[in-house]
């Protein structure tokens, strides 16, 4: 990584480092300073465990401050679907910050660029960088901004339709939900799924896609959207 990759990350998050070398220790993976110990470097695990609590606690909030009546078990959910893997490494992809990780001759030729337990590594090494660099407020508006844009905040508690669905119809006795694969198509690594779901065996709603749980979910918003209008 050099300089020119650190300013030009510093304009994706939209923040200048007073202490830059915050960031790039943030982006110097475990195998890169071991293979450096001489020059002294850190890798990014401390501050990888640093920013997975501030995430954590600013997603946390965010979800308290936005639903508040959702259920303590609920929010837990809710927050770890959040702050997951997946959507980690998809915050790095739009960073770029799998071209300014700096990763050992190993990792480097195991494809670990790419690897989507580095990269989620990664961003809550970033977070806490920004953190100790800046406080709450970069923080808070890079997850703002990239993991939870403003009609996420509004739709919080809503991506797992299913379950919204059930606590809808269980408002009457004896109503009965299935779901049902209806079709699938394409080749095997881009499947298409089609779902339905039927309310006392009645057609209700029906969704398509990825995998078998996203048409399902899609299924049930569709129904949901029917409720509602």
């Amino acid at each position: 990584m050099n300089e020119q990759q650190l300013i030009e990350l510093q304009g994706k998050l939209d923040y200048s480092f007073k202490k830059p070398e915050l960031l790039a220790t943030a982006l110097t993976h475990s195998s890169y300073a071991n293979e450096n110990k001489k020059n002294g470097l850190t890798s990014n695990e401390r501050l990888e465990f640093l920013g997975d609590s501030i995430l954590g606690m600013v997603v946390a909030e965010l979800i308290f401050k936005h639903k508040a009546k959702m259920p303590e078990g609920h929010m837990t959910k809710l927050r770890a679907e959040l702050v997951c893997e997946r959507s980690l490494a998809t915050l790095a992809e739009t960073l770029g910050l799998g071209q300014c990780l700096m990763l050992g001759r190993g990792e480097e030729k195991g494809g670990g660029r790419w690897r989507p337990s580095i990269l989620a590594d990664a961003t809550e090494a970033v977070l806490a960088a920004l953190y100790l660099d800046g406080g709450f407020r970069p923080v808070k508006s890079l997850i703002k901004k990239h993991l939870l844009c403003e009609t996420q905040i509004t739709d919080l508690g809503t991506t797992d339709y299913k379950t919204a669905l059930q606590e809808k119809v269980q408002t009457k006795p004896g109503q009965t939900l299935v779901y049902a694969l209806i079709g699938e198509s394409g080749p095997d690594h881009k499947k298409s799924f089609t779902a339905e779901v039927r309310l006392n065996g009645e057609f209700f709603g029906q969704g398509i896609g990825k995998s078998k749980k996203e048409a399902e979910q899609a299924a049930a918003k569709s129904a949901l959207t029917q409720i509602e209008s």
